[in-house]
């Protein structure tokens, strides 16, 4: 079985945060001083989404390798 090399955790990480940096120039151009609560806001979610998206790589890592460590033990009934 191939592995791919597109990761859509990664593109997920990488676009939620290009977003919220997007956000954060954005807010600080139109809003100025007033900005500040809504860019910590920001940040906040964030720093949310990169521990969510952290946390699904890690289940999807030990899940893979519960799934792989099945495959070896019954290989290792079969023969």
């Amino acid at each position: 079985m191939a592995k791919s090399s597109f990761d859509t955790l990664r593109v997920l990480a990488i676009a939620s945060q290009a977003l919220g940096f997007i956000l954060i120039i954005t807010l600080e151009t139109v809003m100025g001083d007033a900005a500040r609560p809504w860019q910590g806001a920001t940040l906040a979610v964030m720093v949310l989404c990169a521990l969510c998206l952290a946390l699904a790589r890690l289940y999807r890592r030990n899940k893979a390798r519960k799934a792989m460590d099945r495959r070896l033990a019954d290989d290792d009934d079969d023969t």
